[in-house]
């Protein structure tokens, strides 16, 4: 496996990591359960944001970079 396709996959781990916790987070928080109701919606902008800078990450990555 090339170097190239190795930091692609990590990138694309990272953006469905960060996507699904913010996506859960965003969830539970919604339903009220224990302490996730009391987090501020800033952390589920930043988790969002790191997830939207990780998936153009990936995507430069893959197109432009070409190791």
């Amino acid at each position: 496996m090339s170097q190239s396709s190795k930091l692609n996959r990590l990138l694309t781990q990272a953006f469905g990591m960060f996507f699904g916790i913010a996506l859960a987070v965003w969830i539970l928080r919604g339903l009220g359960v224990g302490i996730l109701s009391a987090i501020p919606g800033g952390i589920i902008w930043l988790l969002l944001g790191l997830a939207i800078v990780f998936a153009i990450l990936a995507y430069v990555q893959k197109t432009w970079w070409r190791f």
